[in-house]
């Protein structure tokens, strides 16, 4: 079966820093690319940023030099380092796999100004 299990949320201060975690099951992630979004309360999900299946990133403008995107394959595990948050980051984050259609369940970043 495959599987996104996201993790890794939580409350934070604005400044401070989150890492998530995206667990893959039923597919390798050097075969896949996963991509990362959120969804603000009464927002539109919005694109955060993308690993491919060879490992190059890319990074939505309101995080590009904040977010780093990386994955260990041993662990088919997928990760966003979250730093310098700011309460505009508060949303749920969620994993997806795009090429398949598959979503993680979602994990909420609370930042707190």
């Amino acid at each position: 079966d495959v599987q996104l299990q996201a993790s890794g949320g939580g409350l934070v201060q604005a400044g401070g820093s989150l890492r998530l975690s995206c667990a893959a099951s039923g597919f390798t992630l050097d075969d896949h690319a996963i991509g990362w979004f959120r969804q603000a309360p009464g927002k539109q999900r919005e694109w955060v940023a993308t690993i491919s299946g060879g490992g190059s990133t890319d990074y939505a403008d309101s995080v590009k030099g904040r977010f780093t995107v990386s994955r260990v394959i041993a662990k088919n595990t997928t990760y966003l380092q979250m730093n310098s948050l700011k309460p505009e980051d508060t949303a749920v984050y969620y994993c997806n796999n795009p090429r398949l259609g598959y979503w993680g369940q979602g994990t909420l970043v609370t930042v707190s100004s």
